[in-house]
């Protein structure tokens, strides 16, 4: 569950401040503009529907006027409504919107208060490697606009995407970096939200009596706002400390409290958490008929949010709108180089058949055959340099047609690495040192990809992120990727051994999946190939699941490598709207009967159980 604070207009939400001006509004007598009424309601409405209605109004209004900045807030309003009751895809495609009127009037702030709400979208569909990006491009830009409560926001985001995710440790640093803000500029909203995610934080590492003590005083501070979404989150996470506690009569009074607020409200992401929360209690009570009930419920609320189609479509959105202002980019471009060419040989032609006559037609001849060797020189260059960010066929596709379209593809590998307290040691070293050590890694796994004939997707931080089986379908993507894996973990364990240069060094953690993707290119600024899907995620699942120097597999690639690869079975994990996951760890090449181990007692993880 993710608790998201969009932005610096949505955590000031005031319910009193809301139902004071629709009153205004009503009466007819206001002498405020419309914009700032319509705006000042949507922003501070609690309620989605009605926040909904007043952003509608204020889009159609500055539509009429062509007045950008109230058409940036409308779609602003608007996401942040549908985001609240579970519509991802529409909340995207408003904040998109927004995203581009935040750009035509060059506002730096409002821009990143946009990437927060898109970061936020893709994290409540569990996309966090798209989340982590977002996320870490607003931070560094409200960074640099000195924008303190926007940049608390993004920070409590991030914390939250962390705590999701099982890294708890990053987690803690956000959201203390967070709370000081917070704490500074004396806004109580902000610090409600940090005050209650260090909680939960404290409430999965098993310390309850502190947890408790930081999740009270939030869920008063929020419900007097008429801040429902991370009330109801907060009881539920209170309903398992007193569950701890064998009191669980309370613990079933707050999930139920959890589940009416968030139905009173229209929170569909929370209704389906706390139908869950009830079936686990009823199962514990061992009343398996009410169980099975809630059990329903939450899949039946769940699958309403999160499925395959909505993570394409949100996929493709975000690649089209994308491609879409690259392509304007690019025409002007075009069209500014075409009139300087112009320009330049006219000049030229003129200056000679004046100056020189007759002797200036060989230097003007020269002069082409040199200007053309030039521009061949540039033209090849550029060439290299794009292949170097792109998949040759993709970048063929962007030359020819001035865009490439996104692609969906049914078996690809993916992999992601991720070295071992990395944090802990950055901290000690030098911006140079920390750079020349990263390079030091990823330029071998760079060359590691070409000889496999693997893409590198992209880098995040000290993370790595490769695939197979694309942007062309091959047979063996599987095999390529554990053999690249082994290579990289060999090249890790040796650089620890040989260290001439005293450079700090890691463990790395391998985790891999293989299932259908959607593919595209992005970026307004700069081209990236990326991919999207539940194949992503699990790959990350199945990294930050592994051990150092092992390489972690889900289900899927085993079946595919098992009569290549001696592996040995690890047990299950139960991931978060996604089910039972098996995991086997790649121990060395065929030559040994796979291990398959029975699985054997289960040992509550965070967001999910793992069988050992």
């Amino acid at each position: 569950m993710m608790l998201v604070l969009f932005s610096p207009f949505t955590y000031a939400q005031n319910q009193k401040v809301a139902d004071s001006l629709i009153l205004l509004y009503n009466s007819g007598s206001y002498e405020m503009d419309e914009f700032d009424l319509f705006n000042d309601i949507a922003s501070n409405e609690t309620d989605a529907k009605t926040s909904l209605q007043y952003a509608e109004a204020l889009i159609n209004k500055a539509a009429k006027d062509s007045i950008f900045e109230y058409l940036y807030q409308g779609h602003l309003h608007k996401g942040n409504a549908l985001s609240s009751i579970g519509k991802n895809v529409l909340a995207l495609e408003s904040y998109f919107q927004a995203e581009k009127y935040a750009i035509r009037i060059k506002d730096e702030k409002s821009l990143g208060i946009i990437l927060v709400a898109i970061a936020g979208t893709y994290a409540n569909t569990d996309n966090y490697a798209n989340g982590k990006y977002y996320y870490k491009q607003s931070i560094d830009l409200l960074r640099m606009l000195q924008d303190s409560i926007g940049l608390g926001s993004a920070l409590t985001n991030l914390g939250d995407l962390y705590i999701n995710e099982g890294k708890l440790d990053s987690a803690l640093i956000c959201t203390k970096e967070a709370s000081a803000i917070f704490n500074l500029k004396g806004n109580v909203h902000g610090r409600a939200y940090s005050m209650g995610n260090t909680g939960i934080i404290y409430a999965k590492q098993g310390n309850d009596k502190i947890a408790e003590i930081y999740l009270r005083e939030p869920i008063e501070i929020l419900e007097e706002f008429g801040d429902y979404y991370p009330v109801s989150v907060y009881l539920t996470y209170m309903s398992d400390i007193y569950l701890r506690k064998d009191d669980w009569n309370k613990a079933l009074g707050l999930a139920q409290s959890s589940l009416d607020m968030a139905e009173a409200n229209g929170l569909t992401e929370q209704i389906s958490d706390a139908h869950l929360k009830l079936s686990e209690l009823y199962s514990y009570n061992e009343d398996f008929k009410k169980a099975n009930s809630h059990l329903k419920n939450h899949f039946s609320f769940r699958d309403s949010i999160r499925n395959i189609e909505v993570v394409s479509k949100m996929a493709d959105l975000r690649t089209n709108f994308e491609l879409s202002q690259k392509q304007i980019e690019v025409d002007l471009l075009n069209e500014q180089q075409d009139k300087q060419q112009i320009t330049v040989t006219y000049s030229i032609v003129a200056l000679v058949l004046i100056a020189l006559g007759a002797l200036g037609l060989l230097h003007r001849n020269r002069y082409i055959q040199k200007t053309s060797h030039i521009i061949r020189g540039e033209r090849d260059r550029s060439d290299h340099l794009l292949c170097n960010i792109l998949p040759e066929k993709t970048a063929q596709e962007l030359k020819v047609a001035g865009k490439v379209q996104a692609k969906h593809f049914e078996s690809v590998t993916v992999m992601f690495t991720d070295f071992k307290a990395f944090t802990a040691n950055s901290d000690q070293l030098s911006p140079e040192e920390l750079v020349e050590s990263i390079d030091f890694y990823f330029s071998r796994f760079d060359e590691i990809m070409e000889k496999y004939g693997l893409e590198k997707i992209k880098t995040i931080g000290d993370a790595y992120m490769c695939a197979g089986g694309l942007p062309f379908a091959t047979p063996d993507h599987a095999h390529k990727m554990v053999e690249a894996a082994f290579e990289i973990a060999e090249f890790v364990d040796d650089a620890k051994k040989e260290d001439p240069n005293n450079l700090t060094r890691f463990d790395i953690r391998i985790g891999i999946n293989t299932g259908p993707v959607v593919a595209g290119v992005v970026g307004t600024k700069k081209f990236a190939y990326d991919i999207w899907g539940d194949t992503v995620n699990i790959a990350s699942r199945m990294e930050s699941n592994s051990e150092p120097g092992k390489i972690n597999i889900s289900e899927n690639t085993y079946q595919l490598i098992k009569d290549e690869f001696c592996c040995s079975y690890r047990g299950e994990i139960e991931a978060k709207h996604k089910g039972k996951l098996k995991m086997y760890f790649v121990n060395t090449q065929s030559g040994a009967h796979n291990l398959e181990k029975s699985p054997m007692r289960t040992i509550r993880m965070d967001d999910y159980t793992m069988k050992a």
